[in-house]
């Protein structure tokens, strides 16, 4: 049996009055991969960030080698010999390949840097992988998985004794994952412990020793990889008890018109020939975890990022839209994940929220008429039930519920057919969810047309007509809402093959 070298024993973490961690456990042992799973939102990002020093220790013990221990900083956790290697590489893109390696603790030569040196030291790294990168490349300038070869590296250099990987696999080709693969298994044979976050069960089976599933911020149990079968991991991850009944049956009748369709959406590796219809009256529900390429698709159809090939078709007609202008044009709102980022301008109050893609129709000669802006927004506050002391209350002072709620309005007021919901409920309270909920069923029922991403399988199911299921930038699985539950989206949300 390998030595222990890591116990995270009754951990938990709170941000305000959100319970991200609940007295959750895990273990590593020296030369051991073990995974670590959860549906979006699990908590494992939070427990890792514990672990590495970003959030601090709330409650609980992490006991290193034998000794209890906090890390204060990221910093400290490097130099005990904790290392990630990060899903979005962390790396400084106009430095070289040693200079990323050796960043903060530099070969000096006097007052100057000794670059040479670090060269040396990294090819040593290199070769000690077996693997070839160049070190005095520009980051920036090689494939994503030489990248990760950098950071692989640049761990060993720090003489690490965990190694964090986060979705390892997500931007890499089969030969970079079976070069990939042979390293992990030569750290384990150094006894390195390796933690290993990944949501896809084929890569999970091969590579690891152990599993440990967190589900809703608490753990769920460790199992022996060998000893556990893909549904059982699935009924681990997703077994919870359901508080939301589940739509029976879609609403939306079968002739109703095909307000939108998306045919062979292409955009390098986050979108795969993906189509699909959106009917009038419509909640189309987008499943599938974290890079499965959900936002990715919105954001195409709505014109933000460009699509290398593919057509979109509004009322049978084929669109071309090439910008957010072109979209709105086209009756498409846009309700992003990061509201206060991209959906509101905070400082603004309420009524110039909601008038933002509006403003020709209120001026007047020379002047914009901010009465008739508040008379129109007062308007949406009542009809949307917007809680705020008067429209010109300022945005970032309302709650998020209610800042969603302007939001709507906006693209409401913009003559909206399509709304594109992406995570509407994220980040705001139960009774604000539910309201959101009636509120889109309102829509729905006037006319308007859906297309909903959500994280949360219960606000799929609960509000659905029929679900995209998307794993790796393809749509796996299109699903009538009376087929789905949380088993059935899970599997084609771990699949990597083409519905």
């Amino acid at each position: 049996m390998n030595e222990t070298i890591l116990e995270m024993e009754h951990i938990s973490k709170t941000f305000g009055p959100v319970k991200a961690l609940k007295d959750v456990h895990m273990d590593l042992r020296s030369g051991e991969v073990h995974a670590l799973m959860g549906e979006n939102g699990a908590g494992k990002s939070t427990l890792m960030k514990i672990l590495s020093g970003v959030y601090s220790l709330e409650s609980g013990t992490l006991t290193y080698f034998g000794k209890e221990t906090e890390f204060k900083n990221p910093k400290e956790a490097q130099e005990a010999g904790v290392a990630i290697v990060h899903q979005e590489l962390n790396m400084m893109a106009d430095l070289t390949v040693a200079e990323n390696i050796y960043i903060g603790r530099e070969s000096m030569n006097g007052v100057l840097i000794n670059d040479g040196e670090m060269i040396e030291k990294s090819k040593e790294l290199f070769r000690e992988l077996g693997v070839h990168v160049d070190p005095a490349a520009t980051v920036k300038d090689i494939p994503v998985g030489q990248q990760q070869m950098t950071e692989i590296a640049k761990a060993i250099s720090m003489d690490a004794k965990i190694i964090i990987f986060d979705e390892p696999t997500t931007s890499l080709t089969d030969e970079e994952i079976v070069q990939l693969f042979r390293i992990i298994r030569e750290l384990k044979a150094k006894g390195i412990g390796i933690i290993y976050i990944s949501h896809r069960m084929d890569e999970i089976g091969v590579i690891t020793d152990r599993i440990t599933v967190m589900r809703d911020g608490e753990y769920v149990g460790t199992v022996e990889t060998k000893e556990t079968t893909k549904d059982q991991l699935i009924n681990m991850m997703v077994g919870r008890v359901s508080y939301v009944e589940p739509k029976a049956e879609s609403t939306v009748p079968e002739d109703a018109p095909v307000v939108l369709e998306a045919k062979n959406l292409n955009r390098d590796k986050h979108i795969k020939d993906v189509s699909f219809t959106l009917k009038k009256g419509e909640i189309l529900g987008f499943a599938g975890l974290m890079g499965a390429g959900r936002t990715e698709v919105a954001r195409a159809i709505f014109g933000a990022d460009p699509l290398d090939s593919g057509e979109i078709y509004i009322n049978g007609e084929k669109a071309k839209i090439h910008s957010t202008a072109d979209a709105v044009a086209h009756g498409i709102g846009y309700l992003s994940e990061d509201r206060r980022s991209d959906g509101m301008i905070t400082d603004f109050d309420v009524a110039d929220n909601i008038s933002m893609c509006t403003i020709p129709e209120f001026v007047e000669g020379a002047l914009i008429n901010d009465k008739k802006i508040e008379t129109v927004a007062g308007k949406y506050v009542d009809d949307l039930s917007i809680k705020c002391s008067s429209v010109n209350q300022v945005a970032k002072t309302l709650s998020g519920g209610n800042q969603q709620k302007v939001v709507i309005a906006k693209w409401l007021h913009a003559k909206s057919d399509i709304l594109i919901f992406d995570e509407p409920t994220k980040g705001i309270d139960v009774g604000a969810k539910n309201e959101i909920y009636k509120l889109m069923n309102a829509l729905v029922a006037e006319g308007k047309s859906i297309i909903m991403i959500s994280s949360e399988l219960e606000e799929i199911l609960r509000l659905s007509d029929r679900v995209i299921v998307m794993s790796e930038g393809r749509k796996t699985a299109d699903l009538m809402i009376q087929e789905a539950n949380q088993e059935v989206i899970m599997k084609y949300a771990s699949q990597e093959g083409v519905a």
